[in-house]
């Protein structure tokens, strides 16, 4: 990794190591994203007894660790290997793994400017660090605001290359909510006013939604949005619009949620 955090991390953090001597009480380790090193005591490896240490740890191997104690004095860090539990590791790997997506961006971006990787990424993330946890985060933010690259003050032309690497490397995150729209009328004008109903709700949700027929009155709705808060909106105007237009007319409409 390209971007080496300033200082000794927090107590209980999780840290990504690779592993540089494994000796009969102990692993010493590399933590990456600091360029410090730490231990593992044999206590520390797996919970029970460990008849032999080198079961669970390897010369060259990639960990994910949580920090225990710091002596910032000394220099010292002690870690854990048996505290992480999977969830935590896949989190943690997860987020490693998006962090060299956007190093390879800049590699990417600094290729067809014409300059070198550690020059422009000196230049992106002095700036970017200030706001954001991550360069990926940043990336992530710009790739749905382009006004946001312009915050970064380089050369127009580097901008340009820059954005269009970002979308071509990161995708648009999208949720997804669905449900069952159920309409019952018997009017003379039932398909008409069912037609109707259905416009309203495409309508409301500002053509972001899809409708498909089920059949027996059944109707599936489904939204796709950056983020719940955009989707459920979506959601609620366009089953609120196409139940009162529905009622309106004499007849009956109920929708109901579809479980994730």
């Amino acid at each position: 990794m390209l971007f080496k955090k300033q200082g000794f991390p927090e107590e209980s953090e999780l840290v990504l190591c690779t592993v540089t001597s494994v000796q009969f009480h102990s692993v010493f380790v590399d933590i990456d994203e600091y360029g410090r090193s730490g231990m593992i005591h044999i206590s520390e490896v797996s919970p029970g007894r460990i008849r032999n240490i080198r079961d669970f740890v390897k010369e060259g191997k990639k960990v994910v660790c949580k920090v225990l104690r710091i002596n910032r004095e000394k220099g010292y860090i002690d870690l854990s290997l048996r505290r992480v539990n999977e969830s935590e590791k896949r989190r943690k790997i997860d987020d490693v793994k998006k962090e060299q997506n956007a190093e390879k961006i800049v590699e990417i971006a600094a290729g067809k400017i014409g300059i070198k990787t550690e020059q422009l990424y000196g230049e992106i993330s002095e700036k970017v660090m200030k706001n954001y946890s991550s360069l990926h985060e940043f990336f992530e933010d710009a790739s749905k605001d382009e006004k946001l690259l312009e915050s970064l003050g380089i050369d127009k032309n580097h901008l340009k290359i820059i954005g269009e690497t970002i979308k071509q490397r990161i995708k648009p995150v999208e949720v997804e909510i669905i449900g069952k729209l159920k309409i019952t009328t018997f009017a003379p004008d039932g398909i008409g006013i069912i037609k109707e109903s259905l416009k309203n709700a495409e309508e409301a949700a500002k053509g972001e939604i899809s409708i498909n027929y089920l059949g027996s009155g059944l109707y599936r709705f489904m939204v796709r949005a950056p983020d719940y808060k955009k989707a459920e909106k979506l959601m609620k105007n366009a089953t609120e619009s196409a139940i009162s237009y529905v009622t309106k007319q004499a007849g009956a409409a109920e929708f109901s949620r579809e479980s994730a």
